[in-house]
């Protein structure tokens, strides 16, 4: 919400002041069992365009407990109307057509969020939430209704599944073109990764070209029809191009730099919200669910210093002081993660944190619940306090404790990443629901409506 802080020109503060400066600030928050009373906490952002509301991990109930509070009031007392969220895009579809009762589930579709890593949207908390959305949807106009929606890009399979579902009930003749064009990524649908792999090492043509044809015919198509079915369907099939498209390029990049594949996907996380609320018209206000590491400003952490955006500070670019940019924090307790990508989910035991970062701080002089609103004009001592890199802890869905200095601290300037910062002393692991993967059907009875 300002430039970032001059921090060669301001001399260091003494963990002391630091320390006094956060019991000064940090306000406690009432527990999340009472989520009207935590949500209200948040009214002072609701004048914001955007607000981007992160995580320090992709497992831990109390984040997702806080996002739904804090969502529910910003839709229910301030007219946002998009929850965009660290999802694929297809699998967000369904649960949108859930909770806004815009019909059934597709018969060729199966339950939502069943790859891995399943248990971060397949979840008690998130069941609980979309539940309350579909209640709060069920008494309003359609244009009224608030949205779920996803902004990832590893679906490609999906995507294109999606893209020719669209087209063989619209137009046999365009469906057959399409086909042939994604005829190209067909083999490697299931394991994408393997396409990436094949271009670079195997001399395999890439197939960019037939990805981007396939986007600007849906695109044309979007201009001719304006009826609004049309234009609703029209626009999940679009996106479901641009995925196709962003995924092709995604997975080539992946093997040859990870500064590239990061950026150009949160460049189409940032691109599929600027769709969604252009959709939706210049009033249109979002609520973004996702990792810290994406939400924050990279500008004010090391990723930044290494050549790395996010879609935090593409928002803070392109909306100024109407984006909200709130990350959470925790101590010690549990968490849902893995040991490697593609392994079955554990409960961990979170490590005590570094004496050297930002949560060390938190713990030692925050209340236990706390909100510490970090803009200018809230907190300009503060800001200059930290004025000066830390380390901060990010588990994502792998935790490797035994390597946790490496693998999950970075170094980051805490008042220019976040405009406020939400801190929990101890939290708890997501409470996953049964997945296809997991063996048959899901039990509808718990996974509803994730198992529709």
């Amino acid at each position: 919400m300002s430039d970032l802080l001059p921090r060669d020109a301001v001399p260091p503060a003494s963990e002391a002041e630091i320390g006094q400066l956060i019991g000064s600030v940090a306000e406690p928050l009432p527990p999340l069992a009472d989520p009207e009373a935590f949500g209200a906490a948040f009214d002072r952002f609701a004048g914001a365009r955007v607000v981007l509301l992160g995580e320090s991990t992709h497992g831990t109930s109390e984040f997702y407990r806080a996002r739904a509070a804090i969502t529910r009031r910003l839709i229910e007392r301030h007219g946002f109307t998009i929850i965009a969220v660290e999802a694929d895009w297809p699998d967000a579809a369904r649960i949108d057509r859930w909770v806004r009762h815009r019909g059934p589930p597709r018969a060729e579709e199966g339950p939502a969020f069943t790859r891995f890593p399943s248990w971060m949207w397949r979840n008690a908390e998130m069941r609980d939430f979309v539940q309350w959305l579909r209640a709060r949807n069920a008494g309003l106009p359609l244009e009224r209704r608030a949205e779920f929606r996803g902004l990832d890009v590893y679906s490609l399979g999906a995507s294109m599944a999606a893209v020719l579902a669209y087209l063989d009930a619209h137009d046999t003749e365009a469906a057959k073109a399409a086909r042939r064009r994604y005829a190209c990524l067909t083999p490697w649908q299931m394991e994408p990764a393997d396409y990436g792999r094949a271009v670079l090492f195997g001399n395999r043509e890439p197939c960019e070209d037939a990805a981007v044809q396939q986007l600007q015919d849906l695109l044309a198509r979007q201009v001719a029809e304006r009826t609004a079915e049309a234009g609703e369907a029209l626009f999940d099939a679009a996106q479901n191009a641009r995925v196709a498209l962003g995924a092709e390029r995604y997975y080539r990049l992946m093997y040859r730099s990870g500064t590239e594949s990061w950026n150009l996907r949160d460049r189409h996380m940032f691109d599929t919200l600027r769709a969604l609320l252009q959709r939706r018209g210049p009033q249109a206000k979002a609520v973004v669910w996702a990792h810290n590491s994406h939400i924050g400003n990279a500008a004010a952490t090391e990723m930044g210093w290494s050549g790395e955006f996010n879609i935090g500070e593409l928002c803070r670019t392109a909306f100024g002081e109407e984006a909200v940019l709130i990350g959470f924090g925790t101590g010690r307790g549990t968490v849902a993660a893995a040991d490697d990508w593609g392994s079955e989910m554990q409960i961990k035991r979170v490590r005590p944190v570094r004496p050297d970062s930002h949560e060390a701080l938190f713990r030692d002089h925050a209340p236990a619940c706390s909100l510490t609103d970090l803009r200018p004009a809230s907190a300009p001592e503060l800001r200059a306090a930290l004025a000066r890199p830390r380390l901060e802890r990010a588990i994502g869905v792998i935790y490797r404790p035994e390597t946790e200095r490496q693998s999950h601290y970075f170094e980051a300037v805490l008042p220019e990443q976040f405009d406020a910062f939400v801190w929990f002393a101890e939290t708890q692991a997501v409470t996953a629901l049964p997945g296809a993967e997991e063996g048959g059907p899901a039990d509808a009875a718990e996974t509803f409506p994730f198992g529709l």
